[in-house]
């Protein structure tokens, strides 16, 4: 079972989220994705600025969502079941 991190860039300002990003690695645990998710937070804003996070009250905030693989009788394909952790 695999752990998929989704971010999304939030205004108050706005009182609204850009389209959700999802990372492209996933993890193999909720612990380990939690840790990117701040670590990608910390990036992220650092990257936008004080001056810009001040002006227009921006956060991110993440989500680490379950990835489950189950195999249908019918199909060779997996199919992703996303439930929220």
């Amino acid at each position: 079972m695999k752990v998929a991190l989704v971010l999304f860039l939030c205004s108050y300002v706005a009182d609204s989220c850009l389209e959700p990003y999802y990372f492209p690695t996933h993890f193999d645990d909720e612990y380990t994705c939690l840790m990117e998710g701040y670590n990608q937070s910390i990036l992220k804003m650092e990257e936008i600025g004080k001056d810009k996070v001040n002006e227009h009250s921006i956060y991110v905030k993440f989500t680490c969502m379950l990835l489950e693989e189950e195999e249908k009788e019918t199909q060779t394909n997996h199919e992703i079941i996303y439930n929220n952790i």
